[in-house]
């Protein structure tokens, strides 16, 4: 919890207020015994009705004060902790919009959800429960010890033997909970993972009937978190029974031996009945005590999860030494270009090797290559998704890690593989990079992407909510409105990433001859694994085992490269080149 303290900062005057409350409430609590002692020494031993009137009237007036006392500590204890779950979940979110792929490769989905949804609910409840207990438990506990010794020393002894022991068995409770409840958090991972999965693929899995399959793997996964929450949830049964079990046999000790001081007249009923008052109100805090380091037990686990997310350091940043030149896209250069997942520098490994071309304003350079060829991996190097490991991508002359990232990556259109589309409506889709934008220029770029079309037959036309990731329309569909959210902002740079794949040949054509009017002044990279989409462009490169293998135009390779041959005829066989176009 310490290394979220500036979560708490904001909220400090409520989490100062709460404390300050408990501590009225703790004074009046501790009264209450003391004043029950003098009804009964002072008023019913002497039948004096006057001191039992007044004393009865001075316990309500107290207990008023410590409700009011309580309330207040409650408002304010609530209002920080909510505050602070809230800002919390928002850091958290806002760390994550930071990573690069890198960052988010090493952190499964339903994990980060976890983090920031029960993870975060388990650091504000205890904050909560601090800012109301970390006064009152403590408070109330001394009080009540120093009260009850107070009263009588010799009871005393009966009572601080027993909290020795307490003592003793809760540090141990703890010492075994804490790793129960990293595992705990660990399985539930775990299960988010596997439900956010199949929940995200329902479709294929009901397409190749697997309902059973992934219904078996769920409660696999569902097992293992319920009994992992079941073996903590045991130690942490034996908390209350055991406490309650050694201070009820402490007071059954000073019953016994109170009695007898009663017997001989060393101690008055009163005293005997407020020490009694003051054991139970330790009872109660050391039941609390118990819970509270429960909870932090369980909390620590937590914080240190979310910590991991904060702390972790996206490995893509702007540099230190950033160059403010202004930059128009109108050239992209590629020189020896290695690149590696994560921190690999084996060769063997290496995704990307000795990658050198460029591309100028105006040119239509197509990727193409086998599955696996390292055609993604390149253009995500462009916006840095991902870093380059070896060599430099430069635009117009300057290295793309000394420009701000803000300002590459507006220079840039993007559609990536997965046509991911948002709740919402599909104008919202269309505009999300450009949230400004008018009706006609949404239009025009929909129209562009070959999307205005089976756009204005929809009932409720740009307006027609999309269901979740886009459930709701084709593949095809959802590729178009894509392109259509790349194209609406104009970029200087375009990077198409396979995105025609459900296109038919009609609806292609149509869409690569109205982008090469309207992206005729910027550079669009244009991966693909048919020859058709990539016949007419300026330059194709031909990509194989992380190397360009060939570069030039249809005819060029069709001479000069073997590896585009063989792509050719096995999409073509012996036809002619120019029945692809």
């Amino acid at each position: 919890m310490w290394g979220l303290r500036s979560y708490i900062k904001p909220y400090w005057k409520s989490a100062l207020i709460a404390p300050l409350f408990m501590i009225f409430e703790v004074f009046f609590d501790l009264l209450q015994p003391k004043y029950a002692a003098d009804i009964v020494n002072l008023g019913l031993v002497k039948h004096d009705i006057h001191t039992i009137e007044q004393t009865g009237a001075l316990m309500v007036l107290v207990a008023v004060l410590g409700l009011l006392a309580g309330v207040g500590c409650n408002y304010f204890a609530i209002r920080a902790s909510q505050n602070f779950g809230a800002d919390l979940r928002d850091g958290l979110f806002t760390k994550v919009q930071a990573f690069s792929f890198e960052n988010l490769d090493s952190y499964k989905t339903g994990s980060l959800i976890t983090r920031m949804t029960n993870d975060v609910v388990q650091v504000q409840n205890l904050l909560r429960i601090a800012l109301q207990s970390l006064v009152r438990t403590p408070g109330l506990l001394i009080g009540s010890v120093i009260m009850a010794i107070w009263i009588n020393s010799r009871l005393g002894l009966i009572l601080m033997g027993t909290l020795f022991v307490l003592v003793v068995l809760l540090v141990i409770l703890i010492r075994f909970s804490y790793p129960l409840f990293s595992n705990v958090q660990a399985k539930l991972d775990a299960v988010n993972s596997r439900l956010q999965e199949n929940l995200a693929g329902i479709r294929v899995v009901k397409a190749f009937v697997r309902s059973d399959y992934e219904t078996k793997q769920f409660k696999i996964a569902n097992k293992d978190y319920s009994q992992s929450a079941i073996k903590a949830a045991r130690v942490i049964a034996m908390n209350t029974p055991i406490v309650t079990f050694i201070m009820n046999m402490c007071l059954v000790g000073i019953l016994l031996y109170g009695g007898n001081l009663v017997r001989m007249n060393s101690v008055q009923v009163g005293d005997l009945i407020a020490f009694i008052n003051y054991v139970t109100q330790v009872l109660s805090s050391l039941l609390m005590v118990s819970t509270i380091l429960v909870n932090i037990s369980q909390s620590s686990v937590s914080a240190k999860r979310i910590q991991e997310v904060l702390t972790t350091r996206p490995t893509i940043e702007n540099s230190l030494e950033q160059d403010h030149t202004s930059v128009s896209g109108n050239m992209i250069e590629f020189h020896q270009v290695g690149f590696s997942y994560g921190s690999s520098s084996n060769e063997d490994e290496a995704i990307l090797k000795d990658v050198n071309f460029e591309a100028k304003q105006g040119e239509t350079i197509a990727i193409i290559g086998s599955t696996g060829s390292g055609k993604t991996s390149l253009v995500q190097l462009i916006p840095r998704l991902y870093d380059v490991t070896a060599g430099s991508i430069l635009m117009d002359g300057v290295n793309i890690q000394r420009l701000p990232l803000l300002e590459l990556r507006k220079k840039i259109g993007m559609v990536l593989q997965e046509s991911f589309l948002f709740t919402g409506s599909i104008r919202d889709n269309i505009a999300f990079g450009k949230s400004d934008a008018t009706q006609e220029e949404i239009e025009e770029a929909a129209t562009v992407a070959q999307a205005h079309d089976f756009i204005s037959k929809l009932p409720d036309g740009y307006e027609t909510k999309i269901g979740q990731r886009g459930v709701n329309l084709s593949g095809g569909q959802k590729q178009r409105i894509s392109i259509a959210r790349a194209l609406l902002i104009k970029p200087p740079v375009l990077i198409l990433d396979d995105s025609t794949s459900a296109l038919d040949l009609n609806t292609e054509k149509r869409l690569r001859d109205s982008l090469s009017h309207l992206m005729n002044d910027s550079i669009t990279f244009l991966i693909a694994q048919k020859i058709s989409s990539v016949v007419n462009a300026e330059k194709i490169l031909v990509m194989e085992d992380g190397a360009i293998v060939g570069s030039g135009t249809h005819q060029e390779l069709m001479k000069t490269c073997v590896v585009y041959q063989e792509i050719y005829k096995s999409q073509y066989g012996e036809r002619e080149v120019y029945n692809v176009q």
